[in-house]
């Protein structure tokens, strides 16, 4: 228990939390009307009946408790101002309670159980922040008449509409708004995503149009994924022309290819993705939530008796889904049928693939709740909160994996069966409750409107288009304001009909309105067979780029033994592919692959979307040199021969070895500051090379391997090593480990900043896969020792407590060594001068 400030000094504010509290202390209530302030969270209170003798109380903070009932003596608290009770078991809350908080202006509700709000909530009316997030809710009608609310959020809950008077302008305050993880249809949960101003733009056109102009549209981005050959394109293919459509080996998906289609009323938009390892690099920019994903599984190449084979075409791909998109509908549809003996291989095949993926499921689920009940059993449980908020947050994700359905592509029977199987779990709201959405007619005017631009060629082919032209041009053609133009750009973007990355500088004033047109450019150097793409450039194109043969032979070595690929080859790569599409005017030239001064649309995505990072490349060749003479290093290169003077794009997943980082890091040291941050159930694909490229934006000196990065900052030097397969460390789990130097005693701080700035965008990148669960451990540093010590709540690195992860200046590890503090966590040891362990 604490006192008042730990010092007794003051009795206004007090600090109880994380004690196991079943009761408040005595001493508390005898100074009851002292109280000001309140602290106790992360205790063992489920009742509060001593509430009302707090009748000066401005700031309560009961979160983390056992509360089931909601306490009706908080209506006794007139001058609260702040209430957090979040993360308790409650229920209900009882009319007659918020009316006589006439100050509360921060109530904090969020992981309860909530089911609807109190009708008289409305009266609360200083109320300004509002945090409902995880509950049950169904509707938000009681905060309707929030005179001052300015902050809302009610992320997972069970919406499905909103209340347009919460948005009115005029008559709402709100400025901040977030409703992700709802099966919203009015508005359309894309919608919501852009803020307050795009839902107020949505009601407006609503009412302005009037109920008879309304669209219910049933929309469904459906994502085709799989193994290399597995199908996907002729699935595709043939759920698109309603017959059996057969696709060549050289006809396969090189990217992702986009179409679309309608199926009994419902619109799909069909997103194929490559399944090649090296288009893996670009699927992370598209693969989206509330999507159907198709994921095609050959039962003709499948072998009951490999687990290899389970864990390359299903398991791969599953886990991949359920880390980036963990609430998302998976249909497994089993392939080259025809292939296989008979109809009882293929039905064998099916149980084995179902029965594999509900022990899957079902062993991840066991895991979490295993790691949720180690965190509760530590000594201080409390110290792990937000790590077990984390684990709650995952529990409540349901990937849904549904029935293998076995075809046959080549019968036409089978397609049909296919298309009937997919519209049933699209119209069955259970399964799939995001598919329906309300909108304003305008929204479908503006799509109308932007086909006929292009068909008009006022957008070029390319449908690369300024967003002021767009702009000025659909303002023409329609009734519509700039304001509600910008919102249904917005919302377009999100279900995929076009692309405007409004969020980079270097992009927002572009607007592609044909999304394939961006995949052509993607694929031109994120492919299978770049080297063979480079090879093949013949040299009269070589000269047009002013460049020659000799240059061609570097840039394929320096792609094989470097990962790096030359900006002029880039140039020459992307101006093939536009010429094969018929596009390759040069004022797009430039724009798409840029110039020697000028980074083009290309680069700035890919790099902005950690595809690769520029990289500066030296030139072997000397200019002073009187001649050239072969196998002599020098001679004199002509003026047109200066392609490989430009720099050049780091592909980190490209790289083949770590030996450049492991002789620049040299040996690993017991007394090393050593960091593993773990990944359940594992390390997602791509994940580390994205990790590298964040962390070398921040430090330009490194050297960086195929799983292997080393930052330099000054004198000091950190590691990150990526062990990702099994067998890898004794346990077999995947981790990144972060290495630093022992400082000395007096740069412990420096040590750590640098080690915390890594850890920092490990978070930034770690909440783009939402499904993905990290634990943080400093292995014990005693030689042979397998003990670890465990990090406590450290996800918020931007708060500067992260320095105050433990008070003690020693710790003991489960095998009786005892280690100084500083070297196992974030702890500045300004009082510690020792350099002792």
């Amino acid at each position: 228990m604490s006192r008042p400030n730990g010092t007794g000094q003051s009795k206004k504010d007090w600090v109880l939390s994380g004690g196991k509290l079943k009761s408040v202390p005595q001493i508390l209530l005898e100074h009851a009307s002292e109280v000001r302030r309140l602290d106790l969270q992360r205790n063992k209170l489920r009742q509060l009946n001593w509430l009302s003798n707090l009748v000066n109380l401005r700031e309560l903070n009961i979160s983390k408790n056992e509360l089931v009932d909601f306490p009706q003596e908080i209506r006794s608290l007139k001058l609260l101002e702040r209430l957090y009770m979040n993360q308790n078991n409650i229920k209900v809350i009882p009319e007659g309670v918020f009316p006589h908080l006439g100050k509360l202006q921060f109530l904090k509700l969020s992981t309860n159980r909530l089911a609807k709000l109190p009708v008289d909530l409305s009266q609360c009316h200083s109320l300004s922040y509002l945090n409902l997030s995880n509950n049950c809710l169904k509707d938000l009608q009681a905060l309707v008449g929030l005179p001052k609310l300015k902050e809302l959020f009610v992320e997972r809950n069970s919406l499905t509409e909103l209340p347009a008077q919460l948005f009115q302008k005029g008559n709402s305050e709100l400025t901040l708004f977030k409703a992700t993880g709802n099966p919203l249809s009015t508005p359309p949960e894309e919608v919501c995503d852009g803020g307050v101003r795009d839902i107020q733009s949505y009601f407006a056109m609503m009412e302005e149009e009037g109920p008879d102009t309304h669209t219910t549209a049933w929309t469904v981005k459906t994502m085709f994924l799989g193994s290399s050959m597995a199908g996907k394109s002729t699935l595709c293919r043939s759920l698109k022309q309603g017959v059996a459509v057969s696709v060549d080996e050289e006809d396969r998906t090189e990217g992702i290819e986009i179409s679309e289609m309608d199926m009994e009323g419902i619109r799909f938009l069909f997103w194929d993705f490559a399944g090649q390892e090296e288009y893996y690099l670009t699927h992370h920019v598209f693969i989206t939530p509330r999507a159907l994903v198709i994921l095609a599984v050959d039962l003709a190449s499948y072998n009951m008796e490999d687990p290899q084979s389970y864990k390359e075409k299903v398991c791969f791909w599953i886990n991949n889904i359920q880390l980036r998109v963990p609430a998302s509908v998976v249909l497994l549809v089993g392939t080259h049928c025809d292939q296989c003996q008979d109809q009882d291989e293929v039905m064998e095949k099916k149980r084995h693939i179902e029965e594999n993926v509900r022990v899957m499921l079902k062993e991840r689920k066991e895991v979490l709740q295993l790691q949720q009940k180690n965190l509760k059993g530590n000594t201080d449980p409390s110290l792990f909160s937000k790590q077990m908020c984390e684990l709650d947050r995952l529990l409540e994700y349901h990937l849904q994996v549904l029935e293998l359905v076995p075809i046959d592509c080549t019968m036409h029977e089978d397609i049909v069966k296919l298309k009937e199987q997919i519209v049933r779990h699209i119209l069955t709201k259970d399964t799939f409750p995001c598919a329906e959405r309300t909108l304003p007619k305008s929204y479908k005017d503006v799509e109308l409107a932007i086909y006929d631009l292009v068909e008009q060629n006022q957008i070029p082919q390319h449908g690369i288009v300024s967003f002021d032209d767009l702009l000025s041009d659909l303002i023409l053609h329609l009734e519509l304001g700039e304001e509600n133009i910008h919102s249904i750009l917005r919302y377009l973007h999100r279900i995929g009909i076009i692309v405007w990355y409004e969020e980079i500088p270097a992009l927002k004033d572009r607007v592609f309105v044909q999304p394939s047109f961006l995949i052509s450019l993607f694929k031109t150097i994120v492919r299978h067979d770049l080297v063979k793409q480079m090879e093949a450039i013949p040299r009269d194109e070589l000269r047009q780029e002013g460049n020659l043969l000799v240059h061609r032979s570097m840039w394929v070595n320096d792609f094989k033994e470097k990962g790096t690929l030359h900006n002029a080859a880039t140039r020459i790569l992307v101006r093939r592919e536009l010429r094969r599409l018929r596009l390759d005017e040069e004022d797009l030239v430039e724009e798409v692959v840029g110039s020697k001064t000028k980074e083009g649309t290309l680069l700035s995505l890919l790099q902005h979307f950690e595809v690769c990072l520029p990289a500066k490349v030296g030139s072997p060749l000397n200019p002073a040199a009187p001649e050239f003479k072969p196998g002599e290093k020098q001679w004199k290169s002509s003026n047109l021969a200066r392609g490989d003077l430009d720099g050049a794009c780091l592909f980190p997943s490209y790289l083949q070895d770590n030996q450049m980082v492991v002789k620049m890091w040299g040996e690993d040291k017991l007394d090393d500051i050593n960091v593993c941050v773990y990944f359940l159930p594992e390390i997602p694909h791509g994940f580390f090379h994205r990790l590298v490229i964040k962390t070398c934006s921040l430090y330009p000196t490194h050297w960086i391997g195929k799983d292997h990065c080393l930052l330099s900052s000054g004198d000091k030097l950190v590691l990150m090593r990526e062990n990702n397969k099994d067998g890898d460390n004794e346990d077999g789990d995947q981790h990144i480990q972060i290495r630093c130097k022992r400082p000395e005693t007096s740069e412990f701080r420096r040590s750590w900043d640098l080690f915390l700035s890594v850890m920092t965008k490990l978070v930034l990148l770690s909440r783009q896969w939402p499904g993905l669960s990290q634990h943080v451990h400093t292995p014990c540093k005693e030689k042979g020792c397998t003990a670890y010590f465990v990090w406590r709540d450290w996800q918020d690195l931007s708060n500067s407590d992260i320095y105050d992860l433990v008070q003690e200046e020693k710790q003991l590890c489960r095998n009786g060594h005892t280690r100084r503090t500083e070297l196992l966590f974030p702890k500045d040891p300004v009082v510690n001068k020792s350099k002792g362990q």
